[in-house]
């Protein structure tokens, strides 16, 4: 049994008891959230929604909020003495645990 959740602008596949990273949530740790906006649930039969999937949930469990690793942004333009710029990024990001599906 599988489901495709809506979260954070991206579409994730989850099954019970996966570890999944999304974009930060507004959640503390430990806390439970719902997801609602299933794009695809599948268990015998697979059922594709328009947008959404109605009557199917699927819960998990904050593990924790953290920082991915730094990237680093550098522009310059060519054949110019003063234009460079070196920037880094750390993405923001929380992990979750998915105690159940519910249909």
């Amino acid at each position: 049994m599988y489901a495709i959740i809506e979260t954070g602008g991206k579409q994730i596949r989850v099954e019970e008891g996966a570890t999944i990273f999304v974009e930060k949530l507004n959640a503390q740790e430990g806390e439970e959230v719902v997801f609602d906006k299933v794009v695809v649930y599948a268990n015998r039969t697979t059922r594709v929604g328009t947008p959404y999937v109605k009557g199917v949930k699927v819960n998990a469990k904050v593990e924790k909020q953290g920082k991915g690793k730094k990237i680093t942004i550098f522009k310059y333009k060519a054949k110019k003495g003063s234009s460079r710029r070196k920037q880094g990024h750390r993405q923001p990001y929380t992990k979750l645990t998915v105690t159940s599906i519910e249909a």
